[in-house]
């Protein structure tokens, strides 16, 4: 038996958890016709055989129809998800893991028009700014049918076999009950807080009428709002009293804040940059003052801070969610004594960014998460060694690496710089991005432990590479900037690496012209602006910043709000030319024939890159498939058996901003679905 404190076994009434590790409440947006198929099950299965304790599926689940998800949650309100629920909870169960799910009603946090273009309901009219949607005020049948709901979802959870429920208050119905600031009904349902609470311990008593007093049910709730007019920790503290006082809850999951806006929301489940368990402590003293079992999860990535949390006796489970979306076999490296070998969540929320624009979650460096159908989370070994040379030690190159590593192949790598990391490298110089280069570490210390030869400080050209005597070939060089998108005055411009490289001094008074979107405009003008300069981004998109999105954001709005910092939308810069020891740059629209001016002292380009492609295309007559890809197979897993040059004695590929300007997790899917195949 280990001594480990993460590692021991925690009692939860009849339900005995192996560790102390769990997989919190997310809704990854995996659902088909919001159902947990597949792919869902899966993912969950997956960590489940790695050793975790409690996996707890499905953020939001949800519990009525006028709770449309506002993105691909689980429809807990149909009865046919109690089959695809038995099937993911009886596969989990045979790995050792304990399975719950969260059950929800949104109230205002949702929209009218999607699903069945319901009215949004909530106790008050005031609208959530982060969904936009003014609700109508609830009626008694209103309270009633939801009330009903809720129990009639439980119940469907309890019959697929489940070991419990977590009910999710913070932000949506529940706690817009509690809160005064969202709660304007007159009593009994408002006004005092017991009348407040009334709603919440009415569904919890229906709950329990249908389930039992056995059956496992928790709360995810905010012991603190942190925000004017909310409810405050002394409230907040009465609330968690009450909850375990009522005899109707198992569990307290707690958090601290508020999730109405992208601020609020950014607060609560902090991203990189922002301090590791910012919320410990708080989950800390709820535990002391109710001396209830108290869970939490809140940007613990990393398992140092895990056993401390449980060492100390602030948590009783603590949730590692987001890090098991980077390595889902968190635990069984623990287990095995490899805590060295577990890829670093680095903080950089690719994951919950997608979800709230729609898209699928996705783990910016585990290219596997969501993909475990298709991707492999353990590399298999290759049937045949072969010689494989990657040029580039950027993000692509050095996952290529470790793949063919992992495979048992021959790698050498080329990298004309005097460290690895490329792009990387380059955002990580900046304090707030500093956790990216662990996607650059980790996979550097997997190479050395099989035997990667890497070359720094070599420019390979052709005759460098074909001296390996290859088999196969990895163009990884990557891309450098492009600013040659005026009509006049390109040689006057700046690009945004530049700045962050520190190869350009920042100006005092600086147009940003951001045709690109991502991270490195808004890096350049927080380094630029830090200095006391004035900053205006000029972007022809109507918003700014797009491929950001929107937690990712909120570090960057924080600093440059505070600064002299300008946003303009729908203008594009058209040229600039000197004027005197100054410049002026001509803006027009896409809209129109219109024109502004501006005079500044310095002019940065944030356009994209384009590929350094040229020993790609010297290669290319050489090798034995001329460079092509079979996308069918590169797709669906199959191997590449492109032949076109029979005279060829190697094969020829090329991946990442080699190819063309994309991101930093196209760059690794690319290098991992090919390497994993050769």
């Amino acid at each position: 038996m280990s001594n480990d404190p993460l590692l021991q076994p925690y009692q939860l009434k009849h339900l005995t958890l192996r560790n102390r590790i769990m997989i919190t409440s997310h809704e990854p947006a995996y659902p088909e016709d919001g159902m947990p198929k597949d792919r869902y099950r899966a993912y969950h299965v997956e960590r489940a055989k790695a050793g975790v304790a409690l996996t707890m599926t499905a953020g939001s689940a949800s519990i009525s129809r006028d709770s449309p998800p506002v993105f691909n949650n689980i429809l807990a309100w149909k009865d046919e998800v109690v089959g695809w629920m038995k099937k993911l909870t009886d596969e989990c169960h045979d790995h050792g893991a304990a399975v719950m799910i969260q059950l929800t009603h949104l109230g205002r946090r949702t929209r009218w028009d999607k699903a069945d273009w319901l009215p949004v309901i909530a106790p008050g009219h005031e609208r959530e700014a982060a969904h936009r949607a003014f609700p109508k005020r609830m009626e008694d049948w209103d309270i009633t049918r939801v009330i009903a709901d809720f129990a009639d979802a439980a119940e469907r959870m309890k019959a697929a076999g489940l070991d419990g429920i977590e009910l999710e208050a913070y932000g949506h119905l529940l706690e817009q009950f509690w809160s005064p600031l969202t709660n304007d009904l007159d009593a009994p349902y408002g006004g005092s807080l017991d009348n407040r609470l009334r709603f919440t311990f009415d569904v919890l008593r229906a709950i329990r009428d249908r389930v039992g007093p056995d059956f496992i049910v928790g709360l995810r709730y905010t012991g603190d709002q942190d925000m004017p007019g909310g409810m405050d920790k002394a409230e907040g503290m009465e609330v968690s009293r009450k909850l375990r006082d009522s005899g109707l809850v198992d569990f307290l999951n707690v958090v601290k804040g508020h999730i109405d806006t992208d601020p609020g929301l950014t607060d609560l489940i902090p991203v990189q940059g922002m301090r590791n368990a910012p919320h410990l402590d708080f989950a800390g003293e709820i535990r002391a003052a109710t001396g209830f079992p108290v869970f939490h999860a809140a940007k613990i990535p990393d398992v140092p801070t895990a056993r401390h949390a449980i060492a100390s006796g602030k948590l009783d489970m603590v949730g590692m969610t987001r890090a098991h979306m980077a390595d889902p076999h968190l635990v069984r490296k623990v287990i095995e004594g490899r805590e060295d070998d577990i890829r670093p969540c680095v903080g950089a929320n690719y994951c919950l960014d997608r979800i709230y624009q729609g898209g699928m979650a996705f783990c910016l460096h585990n290219p596997a998460t969501g993909r475990e159908e298709t991707m492999p989370q353990t590399i298999p070994p290759a049937a045949a060694k072969r010689r494989i040379t990657i040029v580039g030690a950027g993000p692509a190159g050095v996952e290529a690496a470790r793949v063919a590593a992992e495979r048992g192949h021959e790698v050498t790598v080329f990298e004309a710089a005097d460290q690895p990391g490329g792009q990387i490298r380059l955002t990580a110089l900046q304090e707030r991005r500093r956790e990216m280069i662990s996607i650059i570490a980790w996979r550097m210390g997997q190479c050395e432990k099989h035997g990667v030869q890497f070359h720094f400080n070599t420019f390979a050209d052709a005759d460098t590479v074909l001296a390996t005597n290859p088999d196969e070939v990895i163009i990884a060089t990557g891309g450098l900037p492009h600013t040659e998108v005026l009509t006049e005055g390109n040689e006057l411009v700046c690009s945004a690496w530049d700045i962050l490289a520190g190869d350009v001094k920042p100006g005092r008074n600086v147009l940003i012209f951001d045709d690109a979107g991502d991270h490195a405009a808004l890096q350049a003008a927080d380094v630029i602006s830090e200095t006391g300069a004035a900053v205006e981004i000029v972007t022809p998109d109507r918003s700014f910043s797009p491929e950001v999105m929107a937690m990712n954001l909120v570090p960057y709005m924080r600093n440059l709000q505070k600064r002299d910092t300008t946003f303009t939308v729908t203008w594009r810069l058209l040229s600039v030319t000197r004027e005197g020891n100054r410049l002026r740059a001509v803006l027009g629209s896409d809209y129109g024939d219109f024109t502004r001016e501006r005079i500044v002292d310095q002019v940065v380009v944030n356009h994209g890159t384009r590929p350094l492609d040229e020993l790609y295309f010297e290669l290319k007559p050489l090798s034995s498939n001329l460079g092509e890809v079979d996308y069918e197979a590169l797709s669906t897993g199959g191997l590449q058996q492109v032949v076109r040059n029979p005279e060829g004695e190697f094969r020829l590929f090329r991946i990442g901003d080699a190819v063309a300007a994309r991101n930093t997790h196209a760059a690794i899917y690319d290098a991992l679905r090919l390497v994993k195949d050769l």
